[in-house]
């Protein structure tokens, strides 16, 4: 299973982000909801700042590309092997640079992915 960060999750049940914390914990991946609002997620807390996490797989992104820069170096701080970018992520930027530092790009939408069984 791949331990998951959701950077971006929002405690609104509406939210893609929401789901996709549902969705990977419902296939039995461990997922660390990070956002800016207080709330949790099917029993998880949604974590606030830039919270050490050990052992991640994979990133996937739920914030639009102007509020990504702050997050690079924490994003790369975790060394994640995958990061995805959901639809209205996408970031040339920050695609390029996990290129460089060898981690694999996947544009596309984590739910879809979880739900072909292909995540």
């Amino acid at each position: 299973m791949k331990k998951t960060v959701v950077l971006g999750a929002s405690p609104k049940p509406i939210r893609y982000s929401y789901s996709a914390v549902e969705q990977l914990k419902s296939k039995g991946h461990e997922a660390v909801p990070i956002g800016i609002k207080d709330g949790s997620i099917a029993g998880i807390e949604i974590v606030k700042g830039t919270p050490e996490v050990e052992g991640v797989h994979t990133i996937t992104l739920y914030l639009g590309p102007q509020r990504q820069p702050p997050y690079y170096e924490y994003i790369f701080s975790l060394k994640p092997k995958r990061i995805i970018f959901n639809p209205g992520t996408e970031n040339m930027e920050l695609i390029q640079m996990a290129k460089e530092r060898g981690v694999e790009v996947e544009v596309g939408c984590t739910l879809v992915m979880l739900s072909l069984g292909n995540y």
